[in-house]
């Protein structure tokens, strides 16, 4: 056989390997693609049941021995205190909620709703003052007259608010769905953690169990800087907002909740403030307006405290990832920004600097 021969050979069994490996990597990935489509659905339980588990590994390892450190039962008794945590809040909101609807429908109904007039000084506010003034004097003199103005937009936005409605309820459900899959994540913890170092394993290699102990810090530093100081902050707003009797005190703190993870509960203080000064006496108001003030700088005590606590990675990095995330795909981007923002920065750092000056800057 010639050289050349032998060179055609080598070429043709070469080529044949390659439309072997093209066939196998398109039929895997057919496979992984049809598995995706299958998973689809159940894709946010099982992200936020791991992120559960994460975050609330800590509390689960200090409730074992209190039970005989048996895992099972302790997951058990996780598992209900994690549900009665979301579903008694839950309760006490459609409560509020319901009874706020039922009492608004019933003054509809009899002609008692009555808007109290606007004080002489929202004239003076630059900017809204004189339009506010107007369409505030328009509700206390005509509030019908003023709803039937805004009949068609009304009209367009009630069947957007059925929908968020039934949206809430939906994710309420997908809680309480993901809290028992946390659950059973947590009783067999020891074989999700191997599987998932193996996994970090076969991804990065040698740094696979750094980069676990970072996507695990990641996910309790959102879940107690972001969505615990969130917490912290809705609880006394709520609390503020039942005790200067603003009517929908619950509706109003959840509204607090979600504008609170954006970084903008203020946003939602400032129309309360509002309210209790025109119905409440100044010292009340005045006192209203202290706590609230209260409420919103909390963060700026809380934040530094909690987020990014054993995290390498600069607060700055998780802060904008997990705002990012939120805005661009919900709550679950949350966790989901910040450890992509977190991975992606440890990357940079790896790719940047010799190794030398990396392990020196560990």
């Amino acid at each position: 056989m010639t050289s050349e021969e032998t060179e055609n050979n080598q070429d043709e069994r070469y080529l044949n390997r390659v439309v072997d490996v093209c066939i196998h990597i398109g039929l895997l990935l057919l496979l992984a693609g049809a598995c995706l489509f299958v998973l689809l659905p159940f894709v946010p339980l099982i992200a936020w049941g791991i992120v559960i588990a994460v975050a609330g590994y800590p509390a689960y390892r200090k409730l074992q021995p209190l039970v005989g450190g048996r895992s099972g039962l302790a997951a058990v008794v996780f598992t209900l205190l994690l549900l009665g945590v979301l579903i008694l809040p839950v309760a006490l909101l459609t409560d509020t909620l319901v009874e706020g609807v039922q009492t608004l429908a019933a003054n509809l109904k009899d002609g008692t709703l009555t808007v109290p007039p606007p004080p002489p000084s929202v004239e003076t506010w630059p900017l809204i003052g004189v339009p506010l003034k107007n369409m505030w004097s328009s509700a206390s003199t005509n509030l019908m007259g003023l709803l039937a103005s805004f009949s068609p937009q009304i009209k367009e936005f009630i069947p957007k608010l059925l929908s968020a409605s039934a949206g809430v309820g939906l994710g309420v459900v997908q809680f309480v769905l993901s809290i028992l899959v946390a659950g059973a994540l947590l009783s067999k913890a020891r074989a999700s953690a191997d599987l998932a170092r193996s996994l970090f394993s076969r991804l990065f290699g040698n740094k696979g169990s750094e980069y676990e102990l970072l996507v695990e810090a990641t996910i309790r530093s959102v879940a107690t800087g972001i969505l615990g100081v969130a917490l912290i902050q809705s609880l006394f707003a709520g609390i503020g907002f039942l005790v200067v009797g603003m009517p929908g005190a619950g509706l109003w703190a959840l509204m607090f909740l979600f504008a609170a993870v954006l970084q903008a509960g203020v946003l939602v203080m400032i129309p309360a403030v509002i309210y209790v000064f025109t119905i409440a006496s100044t010292t009340k108001a005045i006192i209203f307006l202290i706590w609230c003030l209260v409420v919103g700088l909390m963060d700026n005590v809380l934040k530094p405290l909690l987020l990014g606590r054993g995290v390498s990675v600069p607060i700055a990095v998780i802060f904008i990832g997990a705002i990012g995330g939120f805005i661009a795909v919900g709550v679950i981007g949350l966790f989901v920004g910040a450890i992509l923002l977190s991975i992606s920065y440890e990357l940079f750092l790896a790719w940047v600097e010799p190794p030398a000056s990396v392990s020196q800057a560990r």
